[in-house]
């Protein structure tokens, strides 16, 4: 009897989950998806990829409503943080599943942000695997780069012909009577071409205002500032190694072992971090402050006997969303500070060795030490 009840509770259940896929909107999609016709073709037709492509732009509208996948997700490169992942990602990133999997991403999404971003969405199977199918081959291809400005070539370009057309007209043509507008010319092209070319000498190597893409959108504003997270608890290794090092995922994972959704990124980028960790994989971290091989340069050095703040160096990492080089590192730059900045002789046992200054200190013969006084510009401090 208990047995018989038992399978009775069973098929009343059944009965319920069934009915659910009935009665529940936009449930039926995703357990019918599958069964779509599109699916049965395998490939799309030119006019079924196009149709995808209008239904990911939001030019087809449904109930007078546009579903628009772009107004979140990002087809070219911008230069403001867009929390929300770019569409070419989440393209790569379904391009092996089914369109069952990106029909329940689509209109059943567990995480509060996209429940709440795609409350509304109401797309037919057919339709989903008609996006599905512009999604592949949307990952085919890259985020749109907007062409460089070349502003300063064309004007050197400009320079040197009018400079050019200068010198040939003194010595050859001598089309314009008045030689002193050759003169003119000659003298602000010169000056121009001079000063272009030797800044763009000194320029060779620095990256001051870099900010590359990161393969996780990580922002210092939320960590740093906002958690008041401290910076050698991520880059742990500045306070005794000539690198401030990058924090591997057990570090990260600290936090986001129960932390799985960011209030402004959702789940989409802490689980990019969940995924590495538990495939035992590196994040490709770009580095961002770069100086050159011939360059020594010790975080220890700084940090720990010198007492720096990493903002000094770094800019108000607190404040930035994504991380970008303020300064310019420079050998000029570096030589200003060693020139100033004053050392702290007191307690400080790195210093200890320097027994003349710190008597010197001690009796008031001198007030203030700086780095310069104790060969912070000699050359083999740093070149060696």
């Amino acid at each position: 009897m208990r047995y018989f009840f038992s399978l009775r509770k069973l098929k009343i259940v059944l009965l319920l989950i069934f009915l659910s896929g009935i009665f529940i909107p936009g449930y039926s999609n995703i357990v019918s998806v599958e069964d779509s016709v599109l699916i049965i073709k395998k490939k799309l037709t030119q006019e079924e990829l196009i149709r995808g492509e209008r239904l990911f732009f939001g030019l087809i509208y449904h109930d007078n409503k546009s579903i628009k996948c772009t107004a979140c997700h990002n087809l070219a490169v911008s230069d403001t943080l867009n929390w929300n992942p770019d569409a070419i990602v989440i393209s790569r990133k379904y391009l092996n599943k089914s369109a069952g999997d990106l029909s329940k991403v689509l209109l059943r999404p567990v995480g509060k942000k996209m429940v709440e971003v795609h409350k509304d969405f109401k797309l037919s199977p057919e339709e989903i695997v008609m996006i599905k199918g512009y999604m592949d081959k949307l990952s085919e291809r890259g985020l749109i780069r907007s062409k460089p400005v070349i502003t300063n070539l064309i004007f050197f370009i400009i320079a040197s012909a009018l400079m050019l057309f200068s010198i040939i007209d003194l010595i050859i043509t001598k089309v314009l009577k008045h030689k002193w507008i050759n003169y003119i010319i000659l003298l602000s092209t010169g000056g121009f071409i001079t000063y272009t070319l030797v800044w763009s000498a000194i320029a060779i190597g620095r990256s001051q205002n870099y900010s590359p893409d990161q393969p996780i959108k990580f922002s210092h504003a939320v960590h740093a500032g906002q958690n008041q997270t401290d910076c050698i608890y991520c880059h742990s290794f500045a306070p005794y190694s000539k690198s401030a090092g990058i924090p591997p995922e057990n570090v990260c994972m600290n936090c986001h072992l129960l932390v799985r959704n960011g209030t402004r990124s959702g789940a989409f980028e802490i689980s990019k971090i969940i995924s590495a960790f538990e495939n035992k994989k590196p994040i490709e971290w770009v580095k961002v402050h770069n100086l050159p091989d011939h360059v020594f340069f010790s975080h220890a050095q700084h940090v720990s006997a010198g007492g720096l703040k990493c903002q000094e160096c770094h800019g108000n990492v607190q404040e930035m969303n994504v991380i970008v080089q303020v300064k310019d590192l420079s050998m000029g730059w570096c030589l200003d500070c060693h020139r100033t900045r004053k050392v702290n002789f007191t307690g400080n046992k790195f210093y200890s060795d320097y027994k003349e200054l710190a008597e010197k200190i001690k009796n008031g013969t001198l007030d203030s030490v700086t780095v310069e006084m104790i060969g912070g510009r000699e050359c083999m401090k740093c070149h060696y």
